[in-house]
This record gives structure tokens, C-alpha cells and sequence, in this order.
């Protein structure tokens, strides 16, 4: 790790094989905490290569605890986080609402290290335990289409590093890195990003994947539709770009989407989604990022059918009834 850090501390770049080292070095605790620090810091003062962030990739699929859930082709729907704008649990709420339209969806998540709650966070907060047990994910899909993998559980570098990465309190790598390693290596995929330059990255990832995904980004800066501003969306069919009122939304404000300064204002904000009782600015955030993951799932479907689609899975009661479902078999 020495060597490594001398390398790029004199701005020289990693290889994939070097960055693969290095990560497996922290998982398996060769690397103390100041070493994890600066390592992560070079990476806060310069833009991370394809190849560092294959590296890196590589590094946590093989440590993880692989799980197989291939029969459900379920979907994940995650935000990179990192954007600094401290929303309510858009794309969990999001996951709820696409089970609820008989969807099957596997989320991979963790608890907020840039904002205040995180998938895990919400989550835990209704009494969910976490679980690495597949027979209880199976159950959990085939009653209510929905089964969580808690990022910890099933990938020990993640574990490795939360402490410092919680400590630094600001977006690093493994922000970028989250999606990119589910356990379940789903073939489907919804993901949100701060800026363009990290879609477009993704985007030459994806496309060498064989994922049928969805990238999107608000372009005022948001990791999911926010409906703040005008948004834009990578897919394998190109690029789009979408105003809210062109899709049938009112613009929101950025204090519409705040998620509180605690896990439980956080979590009362997801539930009141749930019971379609929040503000119409966070349902129709909800909604649209279901509707994209929908068409993910099915691109041929209209945009516009897809919407409804969401919509009626939370006003009919499918999605509420979907995580109320999940939290019993979970609990």
C-alpha cells in the first residue's frame, strides 16, 4: 500500500490490477485507518479512470458474498448519493412503488454516510433485520416482489472502510462504487448520478456489461428525477433529456425533497409517501423514478404508460402493502 500510495500521491494513475490490490488490501485489514484515509483522499482531488474504477469493482465482486436470485430477474434502483442535497428515501420509496406494480426488485444498499438516511436507515428504522439468508429473500420476492441486501453484510470492504468514509462525512469512490456490486449481479438496473461527466462513465461500463439499465441525472445536480430542474437519461437506446412538464409534473422547489435531520423525520417522510399523505412533490418524485425503472423493465411500454403504472401502484395501496409485507417476513 506503500508503494501504491507513493505512485499516486507523485499523480500517476493505477492500473486495474492495482486497484483491485488495494482494495483487497483494506478488506482484509493490511491497511490502517490513516492509510484507508489518504487513499480515499487522492481520489476526492482528481477524477477516478475507467480502469481504476474496474479495479475497484473487481475487487469488491470477488470478496462478496454472492447470492443467487438470478430466477427472479429482479431490478435495482440506487442513487450514487454523494450529491449533497440530503433527500428523503426517493429510490427505496421508488422500490416499493415498482414491487407494488408486480415488479421484482433487489435493492443493495447502506446506510448514509453524505446524508443523514440511507436505504439501510429507512429500512432499519421500521424494524427490518437484516438478513444474508436467500431462503428469506426468496419468500420476501415471491410474496411482495422486494428482497434488500444490507451492503455490509455481503461486501467486507465496504465494512472495511465505513468508519473513515463516515469520519470524512463527503463523497468518495465507493459513493460511485455502490452500484456497481449488488451481489446478485442484477441484469437490470436504475441508477442515478450527481453529474454528467460520472453518466457518461457509467454509461461506457453498462454498455460493456450486457445490463439493460437506465442512467439519470437532474442537471441541477441531483442523483435521481428530482424534478427541480430538467433531467437527463443514458440508456442502451442513447440519450434524452426531459422537463418535467413535458412528462405531465409540476416543478418542485429543492426544499420539497428535504429529507430532515434525522433518520425518523426521514423515515416519516417515506411513510407518509407510502400512504400518499406527502407533499404532491415528493409523490410525483416517487413516481417518476418508478415509472423510469418501469420502462427499464419493459422499454417498449410508453413513458407515459409507465407513469400511470406508478402512480397506481402507490394510490391503490400495492406499494404500502408491498413494504408492509416485507416488513413481516423481515422483522
Amino acid at each position: 500500500m506503500k508503494q501504491l500510495l507513493y505512485k499516486l500521491f507523485e499523480h500517476s494513475y493505477l492500473d486495474r490490477n492495482e486497484s483491485r490490490e488495494a482494495l483487497i488490501r483494506m478488506a482484509n485489514g493490511a491497511c490502517n485507518e490513516s492509510q484507508i484515509t489518504a487513499f480515499i483522499t487522492v481520489f476526492l482531488m482528481r477524477s477516478i479512470t475507467t480502469d481504476e474504477l474496474s479495479g475497484f469493482r473487481d475487487a469488491l465482486l470477488e470478496l462478496r458474498v454472492p447470492v443467487d436470485l438470478s430466477d427472479y430477474n429482479a431490478i435495482d434502483i440506487v442513487g450514487t448519493g454523494g450529491d449533497n442535497k440530503n433527500t428523503f428515501n426517493i429510490s427505496t420509496a421508488a422500490c416499493f412503488t415498482v414491487a407494488g406494480a408486480g415488479y421484482n426488485v433487489v435493492k443493495h444498499g447502506n446506510y448514509g454516510s453524505t446524508s443523514v438516511s440511507g436505504a439501510s436507515n429507512v429500512i432499519e428504522a421500521h424494524g427490518v433485520k437484516f438478513t444474508r439468508d436467500t431462503d428469506v429473500m426468496k419468500r420476501s420476492l415471491d410474496a411482495c416482489h422486494f428482497a434488500y441486501l444490507h451492503a455490509q453484510f455481503f461486501n467486507p470492504a465496504l465494512k472495511a472502510v465505513a468508519p473513515v468514509r463516515k469520519a470524512l462525512g463527503v463523497r468518495t469512490f465507493f459513493n460511485m462504487l455502490g452500484p456497481l456490486v449488488n451481489p446478485t449481479l442484477p441484469k437490470r438496473q436504475v441508477l442515478g448520478v450527481y453529474n454528467l461527466k460520472l453518466a457518461r462513465l457509467y454509461n461506457y461500463l453498462y454498455q460493456q456489461s450486457g445490463t439493460d439499465y437506465t442512467i439519470v441525472n437532474s442537471l441541477d445536480g441531483y442523483d435521481e428525477i428530482s424534478l427541480t430542474a430538467d433531467f437527463k437519461v443514458f440508456d442502451g437506446r442513447g440519450e434524452n433529456i426531459y422537463s418535467p412538464e413535458t412528462l405531465g409534473f409540476a416543478r418542485c422547489e429543492e426544499a420539497d425533497l428535504y429529507g430532515g435531520s434525522t433518520v425518523e423525520e426521514a423515515s416519516g417522510i417515506f411513510d407518509r409517501v407510502m400512504d400518499c399523505t406527502a407533499l404532491p412533490a415528493q409523490i410525483n418524485a416517487v413516481t417518476v423514478n418508478a415509472a423510469f425503472a418501469i420502462r427499464t423493465i419493459e422499454p417498449d411500454k410508453p413513458i407515459e404508460e409507465c407513469i400511470a403504472a406508478a402512480r397506481e401502484s402507490l394510490q391503490s395501496g400495492r406499494a404500502k402493502k408491498a413494504l408492509k409485507t416485507f416488513i413481516e417476513i423481515n422483522s
